[in-house]
């Protein structure tokens, strides 16, 4: 075979652009590129290691052997190493042999921007091209009104390895995976699927949380361009793809990033900055230019290649504190003696701003635990510019109380309506996780008190509050059926728990609730902003129960909700109404259907009887442990 040949896709101004850390688009240069030199086929290798002294590509089309293939590195000082080698093609396994200045080390590194990896515990890169033809011209014309902060955002999340296995406990494709998944989801009326990550990762406990491959979609369900056909059937199937996206950490794997070039390439060399010990993990940069433009051009990846509609980014209060997870003395504090890391606060901005400038109809959601502000506000009046936020404090509180006995609820109403005071600073999302239904925290239902029954109209209750709470929704996989056990990523969800009444009506509980976010524009169209929320009774904790309106553009479309604590009927319990009229019973989570006792209110009318400091009221039966949304 050919030795290497000097070649380059890099311009001088992609150099610059590089240097800069504002080249988006380095997924074009660096990497594996299957192209043609003087009419010969082949592939051009480009890798970033500015403090090697060599560098080898070696791979199955040359024993392996280091100094077959050497790359040739820039003049311009950028510490790229490049060259185009004959006759490999596609399909072909390979990694780079660095020989480093720093100490004469020796690293064997799986390429930072392959498309595609050997299945673990393998771990070359593979050259590769997709050739997927998109269906999805609708979706993607059509994404800014499906996806925006003002229609329905309800998110199924899922782990691809266990949500539904195969026979003898093997992993579905991504192409049964289109037909399976997708039915599934359509059915379910989510509009939205999340999955944990996608990118090559080589241990299965990570959950996909630990990444190498960072632009290859994991080898375990099949090759890049099945992943495509996954994301192209859920749009034709008019649902949204948001991808779990890692800037936060990578593992110290001998092949990934780490200590790449014989030197602190990628990571932080500062071990306060640069090691994450909750995580055993390694952190990134975040000021070293060419680390931004790798990572904001992996973000880019995604959208422009895979059609991905959003990321949320993980870990980001992780990101956002000098001090996180760390003692005095293990952090040093910024500039103006803060605990703000401002190489990343810069680096989000840089993100967010360079996604909503090139995308249209996009979001990105950051999970982040603290009071950090403005983390959902544009970049031009200070905020991070993300599209919204998880809402951990709603999560929190929501679940402590529903994890107590109804006898006790009258002292912990505050834990409910808390989340109102700040409801409205940030476009917030109301996840129930993964993170949720782990490490000894039972599933969502088994935190709920009481018997059987009481378990279930709980959780049917828990549901109905979160879905006619101002905020987008994420649910957890299994919890729409309410699986009893934890989750475990090593088998698939207990489908076999559908053949029982109480799971089959959670199942068609959480549809219907699907079903009446997408309906009504009140519970979407002002579902970020103080306009769309208003409390009718928030005081009677002695009861138990809290009433309040939903409100969108049209006051005509108002939906009054009632949720009822306690497992007791109550009779004639009577609300504030702020006109007169006929009411009209839309929901409620005591319907037979989903399992309740089918305690319901056929008629109801307005009286001149004024309440709860508004001019008329209405008198109705609330259900045990029960949701019940009106019309207005």
């Amino acid at each position: 075979m050919n030795k290497t040949i000097p070649h380059s896709l890099f311009t001088d101004f992609d150099i610059d652009l590089f240097k800069a850390g504002k080249h988006y688009r380095l997924y074009e240069k660096l990497g594996a590129h299957l192209t043609e030199v003087d009419r010969q086929k082949g592939v051009y290798f480009a890798v970033w290691a500015p403090s090697a002294k060599a560098v080898s590509v070696v791979g199955d089309f040359n024993y392996w052997l280091e100094g077959e293939h050497p790359l040739n590195v820039r003049w311009d000082g950028s510490g790229i190493w490049e060259g185009f080698i004959p006759e490999v093609d596609k399909g072909s396994k390979y990694k780079y042999k660095i020989h480093s200045h720093h100490n004469d080390i020796k690293t064997e590194k799986a390429d930072p921007f392959a498309f595609y990896c050997e299945k673990p515990p393998q771990t070359a890169s593979i050259v590769w091209d997709t050739h997927h033809k998109w269906k999805d011209t609708k979706w993607m014309a059509n994404r800014r009104d499906k996806n925006g902060l003002d229609k329905p955002y309800s998110v199924y999340e899922v782990h691809l390895g266990s949500w539904r296995r195969g026979d003898g406990n093997r992993f579905l494709s991504y192409i049964e995976l289109a037909d399976e998944l997708v039915a599934y989801v359509k059915d379910m009326n989510f509009t939205h699927v999340e999955f944990m990550p996608v990118m090559e990762y080589p241990y299965d406990p990570s959950w996909g949380y630990q990444l190498v491959g960072y632009f290859a979609p994991t080898a375990r369900f099949g090759k890049p361009d099945d992943f495509m056909v996954l994301v192209d059937k859920l749009h034709q199937a008019g649902i949204g793809v948001i991808l779990d996206w890692v800037p936060s950490h990578f593992p110290e794997d001998a092949h990934g990033l780490g200590f790449f070039d014989g030197t602190h390439l990628y990571e932080h060399p500062d071990r306060r900055k640069g090691y994450h010990p909750d995580w055993k993990s390694l952190i990134f940069n975040y000021g070293r230019n060419e680390v931004r433009s790798f990572l904001i051009s992996n973000a880019v990846f995604w959208l422009d290649k895979y059609h991905i509609d959003g990321l949320r980014v993980d870990a980001v209060a992780s990101m956002l504190y000098l001090d996180y997870s760390r003692n005095d003395g293990e952090w040093e504090p910024n500039i103006y003696g803060g605990r703000e890391n401002l190489e990343t606060i810069s680096f989000l901005k840089e993100l967010n701003e360079e996604v909503y400038r090139s995308f249209e109809g996009v979001q990105t959601i950051a999970e982040e635990s603290t009071s950090f502000p403005m983390v959902s506000r544009p970049t031009y009046i200070g905020g991070l510019g993300f599209g919204m936020k998880w809402m951990m404090g709603w999560m929190h509180d929501t679940l402590e109380y529903f994890k107590k006995e109804a006898i006790y609820r009258k002292h912990h109403q505050n834990d409910l309506t808390f989340s109102m005071t700040y409801a409205f600073t940030e476009n917030f999302m109301l996840p129930l996780s993964h993170d949720e239904v782990v490490y000894g925290k039972h599933s969502i239902l088994g935190r709920m008190p009481g018997d059987e029954w009481q378990q279930f109209a709980n959780l049917r209750l828990l549901y109905s509050f979160m879905f006619t709470h101002p905020g987008a929704k994420l649910l957890f996989m299994g919890g729409e059926f309410g699986q009893g056990a934890e989750w475990n990523f090593e088998q698939s969800l207990d489908w076999h728990q559908l053949d029982y009444h109480y799971h089959r009506g959670i199942k068609n509980l959480v549809r219907a609730l699907n079903k009446l976010y997408k309906k009504q524009p009140a519970l979407f169209e002002k579902q970020f902003t103080a306009d769309g929320f208003e409390w009718i009774n928030y005081t009677d904790n002695e009861n138990s129960v809290l009433s309040y309106i939903r409100k969108g553009n049209n006051p005509e479309e108002n939906l009054i909700i009632v949720c009822n604590m306690t497992p007791v009927i109550r009779e004639n319990y009577r609300i504030g109404i702020p006109a007169e009229g006929k009411l009209k019973e839309i929901f409620n989570s005591d319907d037979e259907d989903f399992g309740g006792s089918g305690v319901k209110n056929k008629k109801l009318k307005t009286d001149m009887i004024p309440w709860n400091g508004r001019p008329f009221s209405a008198a109705m039966t609330l259900p045990p442990l029960g949701g019940d949304c009106i019309f207005d």
